[in-house]
């Protein structure tokens, strides 16, 4: 229901937080872009434009959603659960291949990332189908998992692999919030341990096809060995890592990120905008940085606690394990503690599907705070 009254109880600590990160990723992105990348569009401001684009879209969203209930009827569960399964199949079709990945949907003047709005769908639905169920039975607990399967192999199928790896972080705490037994959720780890060392095992020894391809596995081997190809596919991280120790305690200053500008750090824009980052502004804006990103965090886990059902915590802890998977494994990789997987740091890497969903997000967990109690007027 639409009404002005609901901006009374506005989580707006959260919103400042979110804003200052959104700032902080435009003026990053416009240093990591400015003097050539940019220029090779003809304006040097032609990747902050499309950003704010995308930050005007996701506003138009977060409002929407806070406005609206954030609850799905059961027609809109089975309706959403089924346009994520058709959007993720149209890319395998039809989509264009980045990165060595189909991952994209191009409708003309915009285009379409469909495995970030998967993210968005499958919390919804899993959210709405574990609030109902009892997972600590056998049919309940397959049923959890034959909710998760289908998107999760479009996904491994474009492939990615980062993307899959956010589902499945996000699915074990979604099932763990949801009153899955400590001692179920460890042996379903020691069993997808088991069949991961069993696949590894059987492609190394006998051949047998692994669900990603070569250069993800490259990026693993590197991952364990840094110096095993070092002007390779381990190129990217070595200069990440020099680029993140660079900016020392204060940093280099704003737009003096050498690393990036003189062509030695890759993918500046978008998987490693933390080491710009952190080569301009130095310990201490890493420090402000992970500090507004432990708040968001925080923020999300005490909507969850509010919540008035157990549907909207278990969305509120979903959109907090997307946020904090991409911060760990996004800074990690850039530091050379996580495998290169291509994940964006949130609101602030380039991309305009994961900046609106972020968004998006941020509307739940809005309107799951401004509905946690009956609203006084």
């Amino acid at each position: 229901m639409w009404d002005r009254r609901l901006l009374r109880n506005l989580d707006y600590q959260l919103l400042l937080a979110v804003a200052l990160l959104v700032a902080i990723g435009l003026v990053t992105v416009y240093s990591a872009t400015r003097s050539n990348i940019a220029l090779s569009y003809g304006d040097p401001f032609f990747f902050v434009k499309k950003q704010l684009a995308s930050v005007f879209l996701g506003i138009l969203g977060m409002a929407f959603i806070i406005f609206f209930d954030y609850r799905l009827s059961d027609l809109a569960y089975h309706l959403v659960y089924l346009v994520n399964l058709v959007l993720l199949t149209l890319v395998l079709f039809f989509g264009s291949e980045v990165s060595g990945a189909k991952a994209w949907l191009n409708f003309g003047i915009f285009s379409l990332q469909p495995a970030e709005l998967s993210k968005l769908f499958l919390i919804l639905t899993l959210a709405k189908f574990l609030s109902e169920k009892d997972i600590n039975t056998f049919k309940g607990l397959g049923m959890a998992f034959l909710h998760l399967l289908p998107p999760l192999a479009l996904i491994l199928l474009q492939p990615d692999f980062g993307t899959a790896m956010v589902f499945v972080f996000f699915f074990f705490v979604m099932l763990f919030m949801a009153g899955l037994k400590l001692r179920y959720l460890i042996w379903i780890l020691v069993v997808i341990v088991f069949l991961t060392g069993a696949m590894g095992i059987a492609h190394y020894a006998f051949g047998a096809p692994l669900p990603i391809k070569d250069y993800q596995i490259n990026r693993l081997l590197v991952f364990i060995d840094p110096d095993r190809d070092p002007a390779g596919h381990g190129w990217s991280v070595r200069q990440a890592v020099i680029a993140v120790g660079s900016g020392r305690f204060f940093g280099k200053g704003l737009f003096q990120n050498t690393q990036g500008q003189l062509g030695f750090l890759p993918e500046k824009h978008t998987d490693f905008i933390f080491g710009v980052f952190c080569e301009e502004w130095g310990f201490f804006g890493a420090f402000i940085l992970l500090g507004l990103y432990f708040f968001l965090i925080w923020r999300s886990l005490r909507i969850a606690q509010q919540a008035k059902e157990k549907y909207g915590t278990l969305i509120a802890v979903g959109i907090m394990a997307v946020f904090l998977v991409h911060v760990l494994e996004n800074i990690g990789m850039n530091m050379r503690i996580m495998p290169v997987t291509g994940i964006p740091l949130p609101f602030i890497s380039y991309g305009g599907s994961a900046m609106t969903i972020n968004l998006i997000f941020v509307g739940l967990l809005e309107s799951i705070w401004v509905r946690r109690q009956k609203i006084l007027f």
